[in-house]
């Protein structure tokens, strides 16, 4: 890691830890009841794209996933599956280092390594029989660790859940990704349709049962949402005491 690379995380950190409190300035006012969560002060906008993307979901993107569990062997599909995840683990491996994780580094250089040589590509998941872990890191964990916190949740048309900081994080996510750097933009296109569909297929029953389950699907996929990644953050250890309602709090 170069030695300007600390000096502007710290600088992209502080931009958005100025930025954020502006932001939650502009919310909409809580709603009449009084019962409006402080981490989400645009819920009325954000229930309206949240039925946006339960629609397209509907007519779209679900059923392409339930023709492609349908068709596609499951062999098949566990070797997509390995592949794209291969390709995530290069820029989960550059997050790391960004977060100083030497070991975290090392380790998912090795499954690049071994899956992408002995592991055809990424289709077959020989790291993991090694017992080498799979860590999934993002920018907007890597914003997380250097103390930006994540802000007012607000949810991306088609994109789905996520915040202020993490959305802010998406554009360098989507350059970071190996699959975004193909060539030609038919394979670029071929690559982002394959992970949207996996991505769908793994979620058909959890989907359906959080629907099913839940009096408000809404309000139980934004409280999932915001602890994964705030758990994402802490490595899956946050503080005992940890307020998960406050859109403030800061990582150590």
């Amino acid at each position: 890691m170069s030695g300007r690379t600390l000096p502007a995380l710290r600088a992209v950190a502080m931009t958005l830890g100025l930025l954020l409190p502006l932001l939650q300035g502009c919310a909409s006012r809580p709603l009449a009841d009084g019962r409006a969560d402080p981490r989400d002060p645009w819920e009325s906008m954000n229930r309206r794209v949240y039925a946006f993307n339960d629609a397209v979901d509907t007519v779209a993107i679900k059923p392409v996933a339930q023709a492609y569990v349908a068709v596609v062997p499951s062999f098949a599909r566990t070797g997509v599956h390995n592949f794209l995840g291969n390709l995530s683990d290069v820029w989960s491996m550059a997050n790391s280092a960004l977060q100083l994780k030497g070991q975290a580094t090392a380790e998912t250089f090795m499954r690049v390594s071994v899956n992408t040589v002995f592991g055809l590509f990424g289709v077959l998941d020989v790291a993991t029989e090694m017992r080498l872990e799979k860590r999934k890191e993002d920018f907007g964990q890597t914003l997380g660790f250097w103390g930006v916190p994540p802000g007012p949740y607000v949810v991306l048309p088609l994109l789905g859940p996520s915040t202020v900081r993490d959305g802010a994080a998406l554009p360098l996510d989507f350059k970071g990704d190996p699959g975004q750097n193909a060539g030609e933009a038919a394979t670029r296109n071929t690559l982002t349709v394959l992970r949207v569909t996996d991505l769908r297929a793994s979620l058909l029953k959890t989907v359906d049962a959080v629907k099913e389950a839940s009096l408000d699907p809404y309000s139980f996929v934004r409280d999932a949402y915001l602890q994964k990644r705030q758990n994402d953050v802490y490595d899956g250890d946050p503080p005992s005491d940890f307020d998960y309602a406050d859109p403030d709090l800061k990582a150590p």
